[in-house]
């Protein structure tokens, strides 16, 4: 099964890798900015460009079955420009399932229906910037017709699997103040082989 990996410098993207770097049922591509970052594939693997060029995410896209984004915002539209591309792209090759990493700013709020977290005092962050170009792509795949999975982590360091946290459809679990990167990128990886959460954001926390 062929992947094309989005974001795979970033600390999801090198913990996902961690884990399903040797599962032989999977055949990763990474694209990647730069040819100094050591991401443990082999470089037949790895497609040097930028996330914002259509021709280098068609170029990572070609013959894969599943696109996982671990795509951050990198402080301006790329996150919403790439995807763009990505799902473009995939009805073109008629790939049909994505999966990507959110933030909960983008789950819905327990204490004002109908809003986003990021929209309510439910969320901690001041600043919505990032959390809006979440939103973006949150309409985008759910405007889709696609099997479509937006994992939503809140307050996210670094840190290694535990395998003990919790995940909710679509709202943050009660009370849920973090999650680490590596539990993160293991929830990732369970719901690439299982299909668990297809529709749905997967609200993330211990």
């Amino acid at each position: 099964m062929k992947i094309a990996l989005f974001g795979a410098s970033g600390r999801v993207g090198q913990a996902f890798l961690k884990l399903a770097g040797n599962d032989e049922q999977l055949d990763i591509y990474a694209l990647l900015r730069s040819p100094n970052n050591k991401i443990g594939l082999p470089k037949e693997r790895i497609v040097i460009g930028n996330a914002r060029c259509r021709e280098h995410v068609k170029e990572i896209m070609k013959d894969a079955q599943i696109v996982i984004s671990c795509l951050g915002t990198d402080g301006d539209d790329t996150l919403s420009a790439a995807m763009t591309h990505i799902l473009a792209i995939m009805q073109e090759q008629h790939i049909q399932r994505v999966i990507t990493i959110g933030t909960a700013g983008i789950l819905n709020s327990r204490i004002e229906p109908g809003k986003y977290r990021f929209e309510t005092n439910e969320s901690k962050r001041k600043l919505t910037r990032a959390a809006k170009e979440h939103a973006k792509v949150y309409e985008m795949l759910r405007a889709s017709s696609l099997d479509w999975t937006i994992i939503c982590p809140t307050y996210l360091p670094d840190g290694e699997e535990t395998g003990e946290y919790r995940a909710e459809r679509n709202v943050l679990p009660v009370e849920g103040k973090m999650i680490t990167v590596g539990d993160t990128a293991a929830f990732l990886y369970h719901e690439l082989l299982t299909g668990n959460y297809i529709g749905c954001r997967a609200g993330l926390a211990y």
